[in-house]
């Protein structure tokens, strides 16, 4: 088993150095420009052979290549706000070779890019509008001991009243006694200087843009936040087939397509109704809110072997689920990425630089590895076991050109092992 592992993890490895010389001058974004950002996480990294194979390797003036290992999470949200063509175009001339349009549906059933389907008053201007009178529930202002909240939903309004809004950084202050203090919650290690203007898509404007920009489609069916059927008669298939149907009909191959989900039962309808979309589905891996242990398989239900044997081909856990230390706090892949990999899964982890400053040990994202993150150059030494010990194939990042500079220096990395303190 040990051989097999060792195996797969070359195999890996070679993969993503393929993957970043096969995307070369892919599409529209083949002008690749990393910016600052991953050239200050590798100056901030610890001292050892990988930060020495990373500053060798940015060192060499050579063009960046875009690359599928490197996925745009909501597009680069770390800066840009999420879901906006904005926010897409920055990720894309990251070099991100994937690109992610969460799909909720409207009042009269169109789909639309958004991470939640009742997210509008923390994502959009709504509320600075008209159209807050049709929140499913209105903005109530902090009264000293509970906070300002609202609820405004893709679903209260049409495709083309939600056309007339405006992205914004997501956040709300939960402090807030009128709308546009509510406003004002981005996160103080994000900004706003891009904040003007975030252009709001359908789902069919996406792939047609996605399209322009040549990067393929990760498209995540989000969980309604409406009782299904809706209106009556239109069920989960019909929202899954939906989906899929826009993909057919603007004539993407499946083989730029990434269907997800949390919901396991749209992955096998995919798998089942739309096989050549089905075999990339992805099965978004969020049961640790249902007990899930990635140190304990006794709590995997269905387990690895049995997700392979519905035809999932790839399972998608968030970044803390696949590691975990060693008794040198060094990182290491978790029992539940070795069960994965054993039982021949393709495997992409979520979401890179979603967490803030790692000083604290990273919160969330971070959890299972605290004790081994203590600085933001320690962002790629989880990367680095991600990508070589783990074997992911991708990983969603929400600032795409530090995924895309780890996948341009494969070459350099090759046969030097990640030291870790």
């Amino acid at each position: 088993m040990k051989r097999i592992w060792a195996l797969k993890g070359l195999i890996a490895t070679l993969a993503i150095g393929a993957v970043a010389a096969a995307c070369a001058g892919h599409g529209a974004h083949n002008s690749v420009e990393l910016g600052p950002r991953p050239y200050y996480l590798v100056a901030d990294m610890d001292e050892g052979p990988l930060k020495q194979a990373l500053q060798e390797c940015t060192s060499q003036p050579r063009p960046q290549q875009a690359s599928d290992f490197s996925i745009g999470h909501r597009g680069a949200p770390l800066q840009f706000p999420e879901h906006t063509e904005e926010s897409y175009r920055a990720a894309a001339r990251m070099g991100a070779g994937i690109v992610e349009c969460d799909v909720a549906f409207t009042k009269d059933r169109e789909l639309v890019c958004r991470h939640s389907q009742c997210d509008l008053h923390t994502t959009t201007n709504i509320l600075d509008t008209e159209l807050a009178s049709q929140c499913s529930e209105p903005f109530t202002p902090f009264d000293g001991s509970k906070p300002a909240r609202a609820r405004c939903c893709t679903s209260d309004i049409t495709l083309a009243e939600f056309k007339t809004l405006k992205g914004k950084m997501d956040g709300a202050n939960p402090r807030a006694t009128t709308v546009e203090e509510y406003l004002q919650g981005t996160a103080g290690w994000r900004t706003d200087l891009y904040n003007q203007s975030g252009t709001l898509l359908s789902h069919r404007e996406s792939i047609a843009l996605f399209q322009e920009l040549g990067v393929k489609m990760t498209p995540e069916l989000k969980d309604p936040q409406v009782s299904m059927p809706y209106q009556g008669d239109y069920s989960q298939q019909d929202y899954a087939r939906q989906l899929i149907e826009e993909y057919r009909q603007a004539g993407v191959s499946p083989r730029d397509v990434y269907p997800q989900s949390f919901n396991l039962e749209d992955v096998r309808y995919w798998i089942d109704h739309h096989p050549r979309y089905g075999q990339q589905a992805v099965y978004l891996d969020g049961r640790d809110t249902e007990g899930l242990d990635p140190q304990n398989p006794g709590t995997w239900q269905p387990d690895m072997e049995t997700l392979k044997g519905y035809g999932v081909n790839i399972i998608a856990p968030p970044l803390w689920m696949l590691v975990t230390t060693d008794y040198h706090n060094h990182i290491v892949p978790s029992p539940y990425a070795r069960a994965a990999r054993d039982a021949d899964l393709d495997i992409i982890a979520w979401s890179l630089e979603r967490s803030g400053p790692l000083a604290n040990g990273g919160g969330w994202y971070y959890q299972s590895v605290q004790p081994a993150i203590d600085n933001d150059g320690d962002t790629f030494t989880l990367l680095d076991v991600l990508a070589r010990d783990v074997g992911v194939i991708g990983v969603f990042s929400d600032w795409p050109a530090t995924t895309t500079l780890y996948a341009n220096c494969q070459k350099a990395l090759r046969g030097k092992r990640h030291a870790q303190p």
